[in-house]
């Protein structure tokens, strides 16, 4: 279903895409029919070119670009790099984030830089970068970043950090969509409640309140409507359709998917 603006062959390129929902979105667009470039940091790069042989093996052009999204300099050479590689640009994911958990007490500013810099800079340097290549193509073009249920509502005392910089990902969305909306281009995001990933481990291991993965799948679960936490695939799902030329008429969004945790 998902193919580029031009409805010919799509070029995708995914932020953190070594493992989690940023590996699961960059095979579900291979499948789809795109040739996939993968991003990650340097300690992820043996994982991401595990993940350029998946997606070889599916018969679609990859290629891994090793680079930190907080980075002006290496964003912008990464997208280049893209282009040149594969002709183009159709698609960008800025998947890439981190989290903090700890009280706003026990939070220093050095944290909060961090975490604005990956989830708010990263995400705008990857929609800034994107949004110029694709106008320059003049032919249309996605870019979808990551939101987060706490980019909807504050989610917990222990990660006020996270929430704000997932607001961040909200305005951004937002005032990308409106300029680069002229050319073709939409802006979204996919704001996901808890999900199966190596992140929710992180936030058990560093939580006073949960002791164990047991007790946060429980507690998470027992919110959703559904009853089950989601999957990297149930996010995947999600891209694949904002990728497509099916959601031509929807831009400025960021897409809940909560399995019913609230409803926005």
């Amino acid at each position: 279903m998902s193919v580029s603006v031009n409805n010919g062959p799509g070029i995708a390129l995914v932020t953190g895409a070594a493992r989690g929902i940023g590996k699961a979105i960059a095979l579900r667009l291979a499948d789809d029919g795109f040739d996939v470039a993968v991003n990650d940091t340097p300690g992820n790069a043996d994982s991401l070119s595990k993940v350029v042989d998946e997606i070889s093996a599916k018969g679609r052009k990859s290629s891994a670009h090793v680079a930190d999204v907080s980075v002006e300099g290496e964003v912008k050479a990464m997208v280049e790099e893209v282009a040149r590689a594969h002709g183009g640009l159709d698609v960008m994911v800025a998947n890439a984030g981190v989290c903090h958990v700890g009280p706003f007490s026990d939070t220093s500013a050095d944290a909060f830089d961090r975490i604005m810099a990956v989830n708010a800079r990263g995400t705008f340097l990857c929609y800034k970068y994107a949004g110029m290549q694709m106008v320059t193509q003049g032919k249309g073009g996605r870019i979808i970043g990551a939101c987060s249920i706490a980019g909807k509502r504050a989610t917990s005392a222990y990660l006020g950090v996270y929430c704000a910089s997932k607001f961040a990902v909200r305005g951004l969305t937002q005032a990308a969509a409106l300029e680069f909306g002229p050319h073709g281009i939409t802006v979204n995001a996919y704001a996901p409640g808890a999900i199966e990933t190596d992140m929710l481990n992180f936030v058990v291991t560093n939580s006073s309140k949960y002791k164990s993965t047991e007790n946060v799948v429980r507690d998470f679960s027992q919110q959703a409507a559904l009853t089950r936490l989601g999957t990297p695939t149930d996010i995947a799902n999600l891209v694949s359709f904002i990728a497509s030329k099916e959601s031509q008429f929807i831009t400025g969004q960021s897409l809940s998917i909560n399995g019913g945790t609230f409803f926005d």
